[in-house]
């Protein structure tokens, strides 16, 4: 179980609540992301209007779409579908990475409950009670769903994730997420948007303070690397260019809040223990894989997985 898949699959989900017109008190959430946007604003709200976040934009979660290699040799496609994807990396810029730090603290402690729950009772107990839509009848884990569809995991194991914004759909499941390429089930642990206005006003006050030490961009970048990522990734994350995101890193590492390991081209930015106190943060277990681990890391969840084709 991991405690997020990052901040560009909340930046997905929460399209849905920003597009919300009335009736919501994250309307002060919203007026701030508006305000953020700037000439942005006007690209995001067409894209509101055309697409419903869920489903039509998890192709932008799966590994194998979310380059639009998928398009083959459809080059209008191609251009419409990064096009699309650069939106959404605009909003999330706006929308997900000032509050990141913290949101990523409070879905952490998400993860810490279940963990919990699964060294105390059992992994059985732990998918039996992860979520009012999901049931688990050994050896299948099933999502309640009018479509019915077969996924075998073939030992593959599978990422369950917490999710803030994920707020009427409930349950999502992806067949390849792009950070590990193995099945994903996102699941919601928030059912009330109202709930999400205080943890917003809480979460702005550290990360603006942050933003203002070493700079909006620069404050983006360190929440953003709060999971290791290549330069490609930091670039992807913050919706700005290659050359962009390089120049961030190199301003970040000589300052002794990222390292940078090196393997032939490709760069990977990590934080260092500095990074994570100017995040208010501490220091994640020395051994990483334990966070990716899946339930069939020590005990196999089943044979199949019963899920729909289309999100809950």
């Amino acid at each position: 179980m991991v405690s997020t898949l990052g901040p560009v699959v909340e930046s997905v989900f929460a399209l849905d609540l920003f597009g919300q017109q009335r009736g919501s008190r994250a309307a002060r959430w919203r007026r701030r992301v508006r305000e953020q946007l700037g000439t942005g604003l006007t690209a995001v709200q067409q894209l509101n209007r055309e697409c419903r976040a869920v489903p039509d934009l998890l192709w932008l979660l799966r590994r194998q779409e979310a380059d639009g290699d998928h398009l083959g040799a459809d080059h209008d496609a191609r251009v419409a579908a990064r096009r699309l994807a650069a939106t959404v990396f605009i909003f999330c810029r706006a929308a997900i990475l000032p509050y990141w730090s913290k949101m990523q603290a409070h879905l952490e402690s998400e993860r810490d409950v279940r963990g919990r729950m699964a060294i105390t009772n059992g992994v059985e107990t732990l998918l039996s009670a992860l979520h009012p839509k999901v049931s688990w009848n050994s050896p299948v884990l099933e999502i309640a769903s009018e479509q019915d569809h077969d996924v075998y995991l073939d030992g593959r194991g599978l990422v369950l994730s917490p999710s803030l914004f994920l707020l009427e759909k409930n349950c999502v499941f992806i067949d390849s997420e792009k950070q590990s390429g193995m099945p994903a089930l996102i699941f919601s642990v928030q059912s009330d948007p109202h709930e999400l206005s205080d943890p917003f006003d809480v979460w702005e006050s550290g990360d603006r303070a942050l933003g203002a030490l070493v700079g909006a961009t620069r404050a983006a970048a360190l929440r953003a690397l709060v999971e290791s990522g290549t330069t490609g990734e930091l670039s992807d994350r913050l919706g700005i260019s290659l050359s962009g995101a390089s120049k961030h890193a190199t301003v970040l590492r000589k300052a002794g809040l990222i390292i940078t390991s090196r393997n032939r081209a490709t760069a990977l930015h990590t934080l260092t223990p500095l990074g994570m106190a100017l995040l208010q943060r501490s220091p994640r277990s020395s051994n990483g894989a334990e966070e990716r681990n899946s339930p069939a890391a020590g005990q196999r969840v089943g044979a199949t997985l019963c899920v729909p084709d289309e999100p809950v």
